[in-house]
């Protein structure tokens, strides 16, 4: 194993590392934002409301990410003109799917915690006098959320791993870097295995960050010693 095809190549690695963390970031900041209404409406007895939110998550869980990224990348076109337009970057037809994607996955997260609540809460907000909409702004949200933090660590190291994609549509995150050494060196195994360790790295972090913040936010479900 050659080192020194890491070590020369290290300052490109990190611009990957850079593009990866904010695209990475960015597409799940604006997903979890998506993806509240969508779990609300997904649970609604209204079949106006329920019906498209169920379509929408049933389509981009039911469809492999990198089918979703070549039909935003390569078919948008075909519905207006995307010359001029944020969609002719590759990073952001790459934000695009990673958003839908994780939206979706993270709604059926939020949606489950919901379903799971304990009917005590939702009962005594009811018996306090809240509107549905408080209920759910200052009892159910809340309590969901908290409670989802597990389920949606995974999520987040999902769209992680997923994130690889993005490098085949021109955009050099950590595997685009990967796949530009190698070819540029013809040493397969050092360049992908520098971005593998480059992810885990990201993953140890992600794990770190969700079980610090399950050790404060879920400290009330812990058992009493």
């Amino acid at each position: 194993m050659d080192f020194s095809i890491i070590i020369d190549n290290l300052p490109l690695y990190f611009e990957g590392l850079w593009t990866t963390t904010w695209l990475v970031g960015l597409a799940l900041v604006i997903g979890l934002a998506v993806s509240i209404p969508l779990a609300i409406t997904r649970n609604s007895s209204n079949y106006l409301l329920m019906l498209p939110s169920w379509a929408f998550i049933y389509f981009f869980r039911g469809t492999p990410l990198l089918v979703q990224l070549y039909l935003i990348y390569y078919g948008m076109n075909q519905f207006f003109p995307v010359v001029g337009t944020l969609w002719e970057h590759a990073w952001f037809c790459a934000l695009a799917a990673f958003v839908l994607n994780t939206s979706a996955y993270t709604a059926e997260i939020i949606r489950g915690a919901i379903n799971g609540l304990p009917k005590g809460e939702v009962e005594a907000a009811k018996a306090y006098g809240m509107s549905k909409a408080k209920t759910y702004y200052r009892i159910i949200l809340p309590s969901a959320l908290r409670r989802a933090l597990p389920a949606y660590s995974n999520e987040v190291i999902f769209m992680l791993h997923g994130s690889a994609v993005a490098g085949i549509v021109t955009i050099l995150d950590l595997t685009g870097a990967a796949r530009l050494v190698n070819s540029r060196a013809y040493a397969p195994f050092e360049s992908f295995i520098a971005a593998g360790m480059f992810y885990m790295a990201l993953t140890f972090i992600i794990l770190w960050v969700f079980k610090v913040a399950e050790k404060r936010f879920l400290a009330y479900l812990r058992p009493l010693s």
